[in-house]
């Protein structure tokens, strides 16, 4: 039995779905680096079954850019939260305003 590009495009659309959930719903920074990364692998998915659906390989390439992006969007994500959270800062996205105090 193969599976059908549809499926694996339906996980991707659920796998944003959930993702933009929790970019909208939550307040924790955490939260939101964890959701980005959710939005950003449901991509990855479907520019992956679209790749072999084509038999075409740039698709997959395109991925692997998307993930080196992501890997940097870490470190600078948890490198700012690690930062706040030594200097005692609020951790809420609705209070954080500015980052100078």
């Amino acid at each position: 039995m193969k599976v059908g590009v549809e499926y694996f495009v339906g996980l991707s659309a659920v796998l944003f779905g959930i993702g933009l959930y929790g970019i909208f719903i939550r307040r924790s920074p955490m939260i939101i680096l964890l959701s980005v990364e959710l939005v950003l692998n449901a991509a990855n998915l479907a520019l992956i079954a679209f790749s072999r659906y084509r038999d075409d390989a740039s698709g997959q390439v395109f991925a692997l850019v998307v993930m080196a992006v992501a890997a940097s969007e870490v470190v600078v994500g948890l490198g700012l939260v690690v930062a706040m959270s030594r200097r005692r800062a609020e951790l809420d996205v609705d209070r954080l305003i500015n980052l100078r105090n």
